[in-house]
This record gives C-alpha cells, sequence and structure tokens, in this order.
C-alpha cells in the first residue's frame, strides 16, 4: 500500500510529511518527503493551545483558543498534502492511505488522558483520502503510556542495515525518546527533554526558536552543577516504559548565564538524560543512530558521544535514511499496519499489558 503519514511534533516547527510503500511488516519502498513550516503567528497559536490544554481533564474538550488551534492544524496538514501531491506529481488515486498524528498539547498517561488536536474526520473530507488517526487515544486507554509510538517502524528500519546489536535509535525533537532493539527484544520510552528545553531558552532570550547547528552551545561551558541538580527529577529513575509531556520539564529554567552557557548547557543536559537509559536496559547499545530534529545539532551529538563512550553515535542520514522524515514515515506505516489490524504498541515500549492496535479510520 501506498501510505502518506504526517507529524507535528512538539518543537511546534511545522509539518513533516512523507511517502512510504509497505505491507505493515516490510518497508517495500521510501518515496518522496516534504515539509510545511509554521508561521510565527501560527507558531504562537499553538503556544497559547498548549498553555490552554493544561486544564483540559475531557480529551475531546476545546475550549477556548484550542478550537481554533484544531482548525489551524487540520489546516496547515491539509496543505501540506495538497502542496505535496502536487509538487510530487501524484494523483490523489495513487494513495491509499493518510496516516495523521494531529499535534499533541496534553499527554498525562497516568490519569489516562492524551490529547492530540486536529480534526481527522475533516481532513479525510478535505483530502477525499481516508485518513486515520488518534493513534494514542487506545493504549492509554488500556494503561499504557501512550508513547513513543515508532519503536515498531524504527524496528523496521533497523532491520535494513548491518548495524552491529544492540541497537539505540535516538529520536531528539521537543522530547527525546529511544527504541532499543536486540534481536526480538524492543524496548522504548521517552528519555527526557529533546530540543523543547534549548527552543524555550532560545526564544526567551534571542527572539529565536533553534540553536541552529549548535552554534551558541559550542561557544559555551556547560554547568555541571545544575545538570546534575537537574537529573535528580524523579522521571530519570523510573525504568522504561516511560513518557512524558512536552513541558513536564518547563520549571527547569537556566538564570543569570550567558546565551553561550546556558545553550551549552541544556544541550549537555539533553545528552546525558539519554545516556541515563543506559543502566535500565539489557545491554549497553553498541550503535546508536541520531534521527529527528537533534540529529542536525553537531553539538549534541559530539556531547551524546562523550556520554555514551565507547558505543559508536551516528545519525540516520548517514544509513542513508531520511532523518528529518523518519517520523511521518512511521506513521504512514502505522495507519498501513492500523488498517490490517496490526499492533502498534507492545509491553516493552508502552506498558501496555499485550500488544495492542489503535488508530481511528476516517473516510472521505
Amino acid at each position: 500500500m501506498k501510505a502518506i503519514g504526517l507529524m507535528s511534533g512538539t518543537s511546534l516547527d511545522g509539518v513533516d510529511i512523507a511517502l512510504i510503500e509497505t505491507d505493515g511488516e516490510q518497508i517495500a519502498a521510501f518515496g518522496p518527503a516534504g515539509y510545511r513550516a509554521y508561521s510565527d503567528t501560527e507558531r504562537t497559536s499553538l503556544r497559547e493551545a498548549l498553555h490552554e490544554a493544561s486544564r483540559i481533564t475531557d480529551r475531546n474538550a476545546r475550549p477556548g483558543i484550542l478550537a481554533d488551534a484544531q482548525a489551524l492544524v487540520t489546516r496547515a496538514h491539509a496543505e501540506a498534502v495538497e502542496n505535496f501531491l502536487k509538487a510530487n506529481g501524484l494523483p490523489d488515486s495513487d494513495i491509499d492511505v493518510i496516516g495523521f498524528h494531529g499535534q499533541t498539547v496534553l499527554h498525562r498517561p497516568d490519569e489516562r488522558l492524551t490529547v492530540q488536536i486536529g480534526d481527522g474526520a475533516a481532513l479525510a473530507r478535505t483530502l477525499h483520502l481516508p485518513v486515520v488517526h488518534d493513534f494514542r487515544a487506545a493504549d492509554v486507554e488500556a494503561g499504557g503510556q501512550g508513547a513513543p509510538f515508532v519503536p515498531v517502524y524504527h524496528r523496521a528500519l533497523a532491520r535494513m542495515t548491518d548495524e552491529a546489536a544492540p541497537v539505540a535509535i535516538v529520536n531528539i525533537g521537543g522530547v527525546a525518546n529511544i527504541t532499543y532493539i536486540d534481536g526480538e527484544t524492543l524496548i522504548a520510552c521517552d528519555t527526557g527533554p529533546g530540543n523543547a528545553l534549548l527552543d524555550d531558552f532560545m526564544l526567551r532570550l534571542t527572539g529565536k526558536a533553534v540553536d541552529r547547528d549548535g552554534a551558541l552551545a559550542a561557544g559555551g561551558t556547560p554547568d555541571s552543577d545544575w545538570i546534575a541538580y537537574a537529573l535528580k527529577y524523579p522521571f530519570f529513575a523510573l525504568s522504561p516504559p516511560k513518557s512524558l509531556d512536552r513541558n513536564d520539564f518547563a520549571a527547569l529554567k537556566i538564570e543569570g548565564t550567558s546565551v553561550e552557557d546556558g545553550a551549552a548547557t541544556l544541550t549537555a543536559f539533553t545528552a546525558a538524560s539519554i545516556a541515563r537509559i543506559v543502566p535500565m536496559l539489557p545491554r549497553p547499545p553498541q550503535n546508536w543512530i541520531v534521527v529527528g530534529g537533534g540529529a542536525n545539532n553537531p553539538t549534541l551529538l559530539k556531547m551524546l558521544a562523550e556520554a555514551v563512550a565507547p558505543a559508536r553515535v551516528i545519525t540516520g542520514s548517514a544509513l542513508g535514511w531520511s532523518g528529518d522524515a523518519i517520523e511521518a514515515q512511521a506513521f504512514a506505516y502505522l495507519a498501513v499496519r492500523s488498517l490490517k489490524g496490526l499492533p502498534l504498541t507492545f509491553p516493552g515500549t508502552t506498558g501496555v499489558k499485550s500488544p495492542l492496535t489503535g488508530g481511528v479510520l476516517a473516510r472521505p
């Protein structure tokens, strides 16, 4: 089946889109990938929605700005698909299904509550294509963490490589998560902040939402005392599976420092928090494959390599993967698995009691 996947991550940068061909088990072919950036105005609206969502107790409620944000997300994803199809000369009839993750604005699995805004039914009607959406709800309702969801796709990718096991695939977006693969053993969890704290720090101090290429962090000195303090956060002592909301570490702020030293400290904190998972795994990974936005930050990659030495750290792009598109590809893959009733989550990935499918199908 030819499937399009859509992902709008916790970094709030934009919509990733990718096409793959798959039967839900093997990856037959990788298609093109694309990106639709959020404007500054859209990004501001989404940040306001994140704040508003903190008061939600009903996952179907869309009070205040959340209703407008849901319409924004749906419209942006429709534009992303329409432009993608046009740019790549793909007729609608070539596409079997779309996997639509939506925008996570609240994730509290301990309360069996997870909210991804975006109207799957409206997207299906607009695009005249079937859309699988609301991927996380079934897992959370069954007592799982509802994240991470990409591990089963990571396993499919890992089976296409010659990298020595155990392998850890690290996805660094707003939140960082890993997938540990060793034969049939599949373990996954969020590890801590990815780019979220750094992006928020940069926005607050510079007005720019990213430390491009880790340039500022490269010129700073990490505050080891602050990092040691931050690593005492109770989350880091929990064994996998475990997951996070983007804002779970929002109280950890750096004050009274230079932009360079603050960026270096938060970048080193992300690397250290990823490395903290190693003692909780069956065996130390021999190879760490980094994907997501963090793979474009050479300062972060260097710090991670130091934190997990002597293991090897490489990027997915070095293996020929489209690192920035992997999560979008994953939701294309998951949409096909959902249509076929195949498991999306597992005891070792989200803590759900048994392998579980999920997703909701909206027809045009």
